[in-house]
């Protein structure tokens, strides 16, 4: 059973920074495409963004600029960088597998951006 442990999260004031951690099951960075989501209060989780296990990144528009994503495979870790943060970034942030895959959502990491 794949597992994710998301770490990282909390309160930070709009422009300011966090940095979310991923943990994921020996090998899973290898041999996965993985991705972080995020799912707003009454919204539908979305993706924000995405590493190939060739390290092909993408990012949503509404994060690009701000967010960097990459990972350690010897450590098991993925990592999201956020920076310039706004009110409209607070989320439950998650990692998965992409596309994902249900089982292997975790508890997330709330992340909330307000003054």
């Amino acid at each position: 059973q794949v597992q994710f442990v998301e770490s990282g999260g909390g309160l930070v004031q709009p422009g300011g920074s966090l940095r979310l951690s991923c943990e994921g099951s020996a090998g899973i960075f290898r041999i996965s495409d993985v991705a972080w989501y995020r799912q707003a209060p009454g919204k539908e989780r979305e993706l924000a963004a995405a590493v190939t296990t060739d390290n092909r990144i993408s990012y949503a528009d509404f994060v690009k600029g701000r967010f960097t994503i990459s990972r350690d495979v010897a450590k098991n870790t993925m990592y999201l960088e956020m920076n310039f943060l706004k009110p409209e970034d607070t989320a439950v942030y998650y990692c998965n597998a992409n596309p994902p895959i249900l089982g292997w959502f975790g508890r997330g990491t709330q992340v909330t951006v307000s003054s």
